[in-house]
């Protein structure tokens, strides 16, 4: 890549391209000088640091202060890739740990940009044991329900894409990044480097976007308005005119639901089990896509399990509304289930959950794929997952049926309390197809036993199941 790219413009540099005419107020850490030549005495070590500050103006590879991106103040930690690699030390370590408690004592979301090549061998085990310092002071972050996002630059690999990247609850990466654990010098010779890239560890559901610099101030102050962290104060109030869950009974009381979508179809309610399903199954029907654009101003996809997979069939992410109000949303698009889109949608739930935003889920899938590939990437452990993420969850989370209802593969997105339905939707313990086969009856006989199913709307309302009909 070259040079002047973006992917490599300096610490300062990055940090100025986010925080613009707002500015960014330096920090430093207490000294504490290491001895001659570095913990492991490593000749010449001391020479390579003067050296790298006079090619950089910097003291070590990280930069780290406050600012404001957009109208969010924020901590910003930024590395320098010219300081020796953006490698990590000792020294690299207080910054870091320093970025992260400035962020947990003012309540501050923490961003990270990130160049960095990893541990540096001049330190030997002194520099790896930092990523653990990094680690514990990522966990507490977390446990203060505060967000972390990471901006990956080129190049992004080793211990600081597996900690300060990799681990950040929302990761964009800036194109033709290189980003992997493993470094272009010690991977190997015949490898993909498109798996090393920016845009393969999208396609691997390992990275959320890849944004355009010119796009990424903008991209972010979007999350940051949409992770928080949130009072009750800043969170708007839903119309009270308008249909919506209510908050689940274990949930902070002052915290509103998620308000419901407006059905998007004048679909009358079906006279027959029959046409429940046929309704349910047109193609032309409204689906989630048209679903979110009518309830969301912006959109901010998650993108894949952090596993190595990405189920198109199923859009993840946080939103903000027409008034404000942040909304995680899990949305099935009408196809089976994956693994990974279970694992994507249980990620989405318990990030929302740890910052105090409610979840709308869409349900819309004919069930969970159930072919062998997705019997190998877990499909039951990854339901599972799934319906313990709602179970689990603290905040509000609304669901409205949009469509099919397949069995446990739908209904592992379905809050248990706050399950509402449109009248082109059906629910069903199982396709009324395999309860007749299963049944050993004639194909003529599926509607007969799509009635006996009870999977109308109005027999849903009537069941418990769901709590309204939304029009």
């Amino acid at each position: 890549m070259p040079a002047d790219s973006p992917a490599r413009a300096t610490a300062r540099e990055t940090i100025a391209l986010l925080t613009g005419a707002a500015g960014f107020t330096e920090h430093r850490p207490p000294s504490h000088p290491l001895p001659p030549d570095g913990p492991l005495g490593w000749a010449g070590y001391d020479a390579a640091r003067e050296r790298a500050g006079t090619r950089t103006g910097e003291e070590e590879s990280v930069v780290y202060g406050t600012g404001v991106v957009g109208d969010r103040a924020c901590v910003l930690l930024a590395f320098e890739f010219g300081f020796l690699g953006g490698s990590l030390g000792r020294l690299t370590g207080d910054r870091l740990a320093a970025a992260y408690e400035l962020a947990l004592t003012r309540r501050l979301p923490l961003l990270a940009l990130v160049a960095t090549g990893g541990s540096r061998m001049q330190e030997g085990m002194v520099a790896l044991t930092q990523l653990q310092r990094v680690a514990a002071a990522s966990t507490r972050l977390r446990a203060a329900g505060l967000p972390q996002i990471a901006v990956v630059r080129d190049p992004t690999t080793g211990g600081g894409w597996a900690t300060v990247g990799a681990g950040a609850d929302v990761v964009l990466a800036l194109p033709g990044a290189q980003v992997g654990f493993a470094g272009s010098r010690v991977r190997p010779a015949d490898a993909d480097p498109h798996a090393y890239s920016a845009e393969g560890q999208f396609a691997a559901g390992q990275v959320d976007a890849v944004v355009p610099p010119g796009e990424l101030a903008l991209t972010v102050t979007h999350w940051l308005r949409a992770l928080g962290p949130h009072t009750v104060a800043d969170m708007p109030r839903p119309d009270p005119h308008a249909v919506t869950g209510a908050p689940r009974a274990d949930a902070p009381g002052a915290l509103p639901a998620a308000p419901l979508p407006r059905a998007r179809s004048a679909a009358r309610l079906p006279e027959t089990g029959r046409e429940a399903v046929a309704a349910a199954r047109d193609p032309r029907r409204p689906r989630a896509e048209a679903y979110l654009a009518d309830y969301f101003g912006v959109r901010l996809p998650l993108h894949g399990d952090r596993c190595g997979g990405a189920d198109p069939g199923l859009l993840c992410g946080f939103g903000l509304r027409a008034d404000g109000l942040p909304v995680a949303y899990v949305a099935q698009c009408g196809t089976p289930t994956r693994p990974a889109g279970y694992r994507a949608a249980a990620r989405t739930i318990r990030l929302a959950d740890r910052l105090g935003v409610p979840v709308l889920t869409l349900v819309d899938t004919p069930g969970a794929a159930n072919d062998a590939e997705a019997e190998r990437a877990g499909a039951g452990a990854a339901i599972a997952d799934a319906f313990a993420a709602v179970a689990e969850a603290r905040v509000p989370v609304t669901t409205l049926v949009i469509g099919e209802g397949g069995s446990g593969g739908a209904l592992a997105l379905a809050a248990p309390d706050n399950t509402h339905v449109t009248a082109d939707s059906y629910f069903s313990v199982i396709a009324p197809e395999l309860a007749a086969a299963i049944l050993k009856r004639q194909p003529s006989e599926t509607g007969a036993t799509a009635d006996q199913l009870r999977l109308r709307p109005q027999d849903l309302l009537e069941l418990g199941f769901a709590r309204s009909i939304v029009s």
